[in-house]
């Protein structure tokens, strides 16, 4: 059965379009790093976001990785031990970030040619406990008066329930791990790292999937 926004049914190991994949989304993995949980008050540190392709074969991939470092908005608060985790310097002379609507001018138009592209009607977030990433994206979004937002505003693919079905694992590392991906911990907790490991999940995930769907 399809629905106003789909073009095609889905059918599981049936190679369905892209576009008709996700009810018409295109995923894109997106991770942030921040100076701590809120995302009213608390600084947007670096975004990182992956847009998830299809091959002939009808299996998923990633593409290249877009980020950029971002400068805190004016007020914003950076918590002591969210820096201690991150090791972000936010003032570091060589850091070349961006002020927040130059930044996510700098994430967003790519996604929004990939969703074109694809012929999807938007895309989606895909992320690693997603609700976290979304909120803050949407925050700066709203705090900026950024017109055509490209995600949806509320509903996300979240990798920790991904994983948890799959590898039984909601830790990233550990899932990663437990996918035979292996881990870098010296690489973590930076945006590009986390996303590019977050994409590879997703992906597997899926793929494998549809891989016991296949006749």
């Amino acid at each position: 059965m399809t629905d106003n926004n789909d073009k095609a049914a889905y059918i599981a190991g049936g190679k369905t379009p892209l576009n008709s994949r996700f009810r018409g989304f295109l995923p894109v993995v997106v991770d942030v790093e921040t100076g701590g949980f809120n995302c009213q008050t608390d600084a947007l540190l670096e975004v990182a976001a992956i847009v998830i392709s299809q091959d002939e074969e009808g299996r998923l991939q990633p593409e290249p990785v877009v980020s950029t470092h971002v400068i805190p908005f004016e007020g914003a608060n950076m918590d002591p031990k969210s820096m201690e985790v991150n090791g972000i310097d936010p003032y570091h002379p060589l850091r070349a970030a961006r002020k927040e609507t130059d930044a996510l001018g700098h994430i967003f138009t790519p996604i929004r040619q990939a969703v074109k592209n694809a012929g999807c009607s938007r895309a989606i977030l895909v992320g690693h406990n997603a609700f976290f990433d979304l909120s803050f994206i949407n925050a700066c979004v709203e705090r900026n008066g950024i017109k055509r937002n490209p995600f949806h505003p509320f509903s996300n693919f979240d990798t920790v329930t991904l994983c948890g079905l799959a590898y039984g694992q909601t830790v990233l590392a550990r899932a990663a791990q437990t996918a035979d991906m292996g881990w870098s911990t010296a690489d973590a907790h930076s945006a590009v790292y986390d996303t590019e490991m977050t994409a590879k999940l997703f992906c597997k995930v899926i793929n494998s999937w549809e891989d016991l769907h296949k006749s």
